[in-house]
């Protein structure tokens, strides 16, 4: 069993950070959408954008054209851009045409782009304005989904942020869980919790406006995400206590971050262990199969979805690799803290990017495997590096112990893919 204690292998808490500020390789914070979009079932996502965002909402999506799903784009034409045409006459319209067709809606999301936010439209003011219009069977709020200075992750940052403020008050003692998951890991989650008493559960997003979620001076919660920073400041805030843990990824951070929690709300030793010991056996299981080949292997971590620390705890301690560099695009203490004490020694933390000196680094490491952007993978793979999609670990099931087999599957198919093209190269 790997020791949970924090900072038993000196840990990369207090190692000098890295920080660099440059050309950065980044994916649009509308993204979130795709995700977001699925999880709460009565939201409706309306983006204020150009042609181009709405290509890249239904790409990604990969939703048919007579799908009927829950985001859209209020297109910006040249006399919007222009300012010969008052954007929130238009976008009023749009919004009374779009709510009169979809009664399912009870909640939706203005959701600022590049070009919306540099004719300054203010969609905090209309979000406002069409509250008061169609309240109280829908609640309209706003967020950025720009990509102009962001990573794609803040995207459900910035829109879970958003909710708090309009969060009804309560004085229970109620945990809150934090951030979207898969219905199928967020049911595996609760059933955990529930084993082991705990059942005073709210989580943020909901599935529906109507299990309402509430906050207060008593109210703890936890992150499931670590790219929350926003969200979790709101909700400090609002007086919520938040539970320190890392993150719920493999066997050992699932098994820490249930424990904060079971600790939190006084679940003795001998209940915590009769629910999590078969799952967490089941885990090691899987995680030992799949990173048969991770063991002894190299990585190198770019920034991209603020994901990287917790799973470059994650490849060392559970699968066997060695950290060369751990680039995230922000590193946020009170959220990575715990990651960073268990991270073993050695490795550069970066924080931020100058794109070009960082891929002089990983150049000149030669890392076996290296985690980038989609933008980067192409380029480093023709390069001779092995690469994965940064992108790939944001759209899987990785959380919690059920999943923890597929998330080191992820890291080690394109190692055994490229030991492969080697032995038949040698054919």
């Amino acid at each position: 069993m790997n020791d949970l204690t924090p900072g038993a292998t000196g840990g990369c808490r207090t190692a000098p950070v890295l920080k660099q500020r440059g050309q950065r390789e980044v994916f649009c914070g509308l993204t979130g959408i795709i995700w977001l979009h699925r999880k709460m079932q009565d939201a409706f996502f309306l983006v204020v954008g150009s042609r181009t965002c709405a290509h890249l909402l239904q790409s990604a999506a990969g939703v048919m054209i007579f799908a009927e799903p829950r985001f859209g784009t209020a297109i910006l034409e040249e006399q919007d851009l222009a300012g010969m045409k008052d954007a929130h006459t238009e976008l009023d319209r749009e919004v009374a045409r779009l709510l009169a067709r979809r009664p399912d809606i009870r909640q939706l999301f203005l959701v600022g782009s590049c070009p919306s936010e540099v004719i300054k439209i203010d969609l905090a003011r209309a979000a406002e304005r069409l509250s008061q219009v169609h309240a109280p069977h829908v609640r309209v709020l706003n967020y950025s989904g720009s990509g102009i200075e962001t990573t794609f992750t803040e995207g459900e940052d910035a829109c879970l942020a958003s909710m708090v403020p309009v969060l009804k008050d309560t004085a229970a003692r109620e945990l809150l869980l934090v951030g979207a998951l898969p219905d199928v890991v967020e049911d595996q989650m609760l059933s955990l919790l529930g084993q082991m008493g705990i059942d005073n559960i709210r989580l943020l997003p909901a599935r529906r406006i109507d299990d309402t979620t509430a906050v207060g001076p008593n109210t703890v919660f936890a992150l499931t995400q670590p790219f929350l920073g926003e969200t979790h400041a709101a909700l400090e805030r609002r007086g919520a206590r938040h539970i320190a843990a890392p993150f719920p990824f493999g066997e050992e951070g699932t098994t820490l971050w249930l424990q904060a929690i079971a600790t939190k709300f006084g679940v003795s030793a001998d209940t915590f262990a009769s629910v999590t010991d078969a799952p967490r056996a089941r885990a090691r299981k899987a995680i030992l199969q799949a990173s048969e080949g991770l063991r002894g292997k190299s990585v190198f971590f770019f920034p991209d979805s603020q994901l990287e620390i917790p799973l470059a705890r994650f490849l060392t301690r559970e699968c066997g690799m060695t950290a060369i560099e751990v680039g995230s695009p922000y590193i946020h203490d009170a959220l990575h803290g715990p990651d960073l004490d268990l991270l073993p020694a050695g490795p550069q933390i970066s924080e931020g990017q100058d794109v070009d000196l960082q891929l002089d680094r990983a150049r000149a490491a030669r890392p076996d495997l290296t985690v980038c952007s989609l933008g980067l993978a192409n380029p480093l793979e023709a390069e001779g590096l092995t690469t994965k999609w940064a992108i790939e670990l944001v759209f899987t099931p990785v959380h919690f112990y059920e999943q923890a087999g597929d998330l080191a599957g992820l890291f080690s198919r394109p190692v055994r893919r490229k030991s492969l093209l080697k032995l038949e190269a040698a054919e």
